[in-house]
């Protein structure tokens, strides 16, 4: 996983704002910037060598098509009957200049009524094993370490998503199975698809994780609990549904009315 870490949002996490590599001479925060990539660096040597954390996965995918408006059904093959399952996706309300639609997820997935079977996939993600380490680092006080060591592991369950979604694209769903792509184009996102978080400015809804952790049984095929709150335990996880369409992008729902 270790390649496929972005490191902007580690200096984020400690605001330290910047574009990476290039913080690490930035004249004003450089040297600071610098010494917490070092010490980052050697924790995660330790992290690697000592096998403190281990990395879960599930995902899969189903036949799906949208209904043409905000809802994608999928359908599961269950033992005995098939059955279906709705995803609601908000779609945009802001009025929008004339020519720019107002999208939705759902307009990414083809409707039923094009006689065409689409595909929908999904995914989570989690770091396991950081309790005792970050137990310990706090019985000694260490606060700086204890730090590091929760960026990192938030680090490589990004980094562990986007590696699972290079191998969707190349190898499970295989859309685009002749990608090489390198790390900086993988943080650019310049691959096709897209990997949206129920919770995210494009599909908003938290409840429709709900619906994600029940297809994909993240519970017990990755360890990954969903507290009441819809948060996620352990804290480094990441969930998101595929698309694969090559217009799919990212978008924020923005704000919506009542309705």
């Amino acid at each position: 996983l270790r390649p496929y870490i972005d490191w902007q949002p580690f200096f984020i996490a400690w605001e330290l704002h910047g574009k990476f590599p290039d913080i690490l001479s930035d004249q004003v925060v450089g040297a600071e910037a610098t010494r917490l990539y070092n010490d980052a660096q050697a924790l995660l040597n330790q992290v690697i060598s000592e096998k403190w954390l281990k990395a879960n996965a599930v995902l899969g995918f189903w036949k799906a098509n949208s209904n043409g408006k905000d809802t994608v059904t999928l359908l599961r093959e269950q033992e005995g009957a098939p059955e279906t399952v709705n995803l609601e996706f908000l779609r945009q309300q802001i009025k929008k200049a004339e020519g720019q639609p107002n999208i939705s997820l759902a307009d990414f997935i083809a409707p039923a009524e094009y006689g065409i079977t689409d595909h929908i996939g999904a995914f989570a993600v989690t770091i396991e094993g950081i309790e005792p380490h970050i137990k310990r680092f706090a019985e000694q006080f260490d606060d700086y370490n204890k730090i590091i060591l929760q960026a990192l592991a938030d680090r490589l369950a990004e980094a562990l998503a986007e590696m699972l979604h290079e191998q969707v694209r190349r190898k499970y769903w295989g859309y685009d199975a002749q990608e090489q792509l390198t790390n900086e184009e993988l943080i650019k996102e310049a691959y096709s698809g897209i990997r949206p978080a129920p919770g995210y400015p494009a599909c908003p809804d938290h409840t429709e994780k709900l619906k994600l952790f029940d297809l994909l049984n993240a519970t017990e095929n990755a360890g990954i609990v969903l507290t009441e709150s819809l948060a996620t335990h352990p804290a480094s996880s990441v969930c998101g549904w595929y698309f694969a369409h090559p217009q799919s992008k990212y978008f924020g729902v923005g704000k919506i009315a009542k309705d």
